[in-house]
């Protein structure tokens, strides 16, 4: 894997202005201080629980919100944008670089389309091709490399499971031959098996067109069998980040440690040990002061509800952010 970043973020926001009238507008901070590195060819996860701001920050990659503060950059060799600024042609050009598959495979796909018209739809949207036999042409590459045959093509969404109705989503958004993809929860809607199934066809079409995924999920055991890095978001920050086999054999953060430790185990000595974390996350429009975890964490001090502690790097492409991560390693399994 090339270590060439094809994304890089430093300090990104992203807020929302929420409520009416002049003095009831409260800002949303759904992105709050973000930096991230994702090199060229690699499958970088993104966790957290919902409300954290996992598919903000994707979508804010992707320039579908617009950015308050901070810098993103997009570099794939070829051309080197800046996220923040990017308007008019050049966005129109990134739109062809960097696609989204979305969660629902039901909701995604427009139900009075063939599927050969809902995977052709970016190429004649964007001006891609320049006859209908090119495009037919690029349609049954596309689809062949998502396992769909050409039957499926005349077919309508509805004659399609979760699975195969996912595979037509990718297909999509691959059509137009971009650089980076954002996988939004792309498997939570589907069964086990067939997520294992769509996981692996990621992987493989990742592999074979050199792409670059940000992969989005709240299923940790997903994001171990898929991704190289892992980012752990906890109310639009993050807490953790480390590649992930150095994750999940030492994390370092109480909110990361809770998460793993709710995995379901078939070990039944494992069950009942997962650690509860009490309340619930607090409201991104009334955050709290110091460590935004401080309201959950069961080593929570005073420095920590005073001051916001800094994402440090305690090993090499890993980093923590948290006041006690030293003492914590040493007397908490991990």
């Amino acid at each position: 894997m090339s270590e060439e970043l094809l994304i890089s973020t430093r300090d990104l926001s992203v807020e929302f202005k929420i409520g009416s009238g002049v003095f009831s507008k409260k800002i949303l901070k759904a992105v709050d201080g973000i930096s991230i590195d994702i090199p060229r060819g690699s499958f970088f996860g993104v966790v957290g629980e919902s409300g954290s701001g996992k598919t903000t920050l994707g979508r804010a990659l992707l320039k579908a919100v617009p950015i308050a503060h901070g810098e993103a950059r997009y570099n794939d060799g070829e051309v080197d944008y800046d996220l923040t600024t990017l308007a008019g042609p050049d966005l129109k050009d990134y739109r062809k670089r960097a696609q989204l598959i979305f969660q629902d495979p039901y909701a995604a796909l427009s139900p009075r389309m063939t599927v050969r018209d809902i995977i052709a739809e970016p190429l004649e949207v964007m001006g891609l091709t320049k006859s209908r036999e090119e495009t037919d042409s690029r349609v049954r590459e596309i689809a062949e490399k998502c396992r769909l045959n050409l039957e499926h093509l005349r077919r309508f969404p509805h004659a399609f499971s979760g699975g195969q109705r996912q595979r037509i989503s990718i297909a999509r958004a691959l059509v137009s031959g971009p650089q980076f993809i954002v996988a939004d929860e792309s498997v939570a809607a589907l069964d086990v098996s067939i997520q294992a199934d769509v996981l692996n066809l990621l992987k493989s079409i990742q592999r074979e067109m050199g792409l670059t995924f940000m992969f989005i999920s709240h299923d940790l055991s997903v994001v171990a069998h898929t991704c190289d890095h892992v980012a752990v978001m906890y109310l639009g920050r993050i807490v953790e980040s480390a590649p992930t086999r150095q994750l999940f054999d030492n994390a370092r953060h109480p909110y990361t440690k809770a998460l793993f430790s709710a995995i379901p185990s078939l070990d039944p000595d494992d069950r009942g040990k997962a650690q509860k974390l009490e309340g619930e996350i607090p409201s991104p429009t009334n955050q709290p002061p110091g460590c935004k975890f401080h309201t959950r964490c069961p080593f929570a001090t005073d420095i920590c509800k005073r001051e916001e502690p800094p994402l440090d790097t305690c090993e090499e492409g890993h980093a923590v952010s948290c006041h006690h991560w030293q003492e914590l390693s040493e007397n908490v399994p991990a």
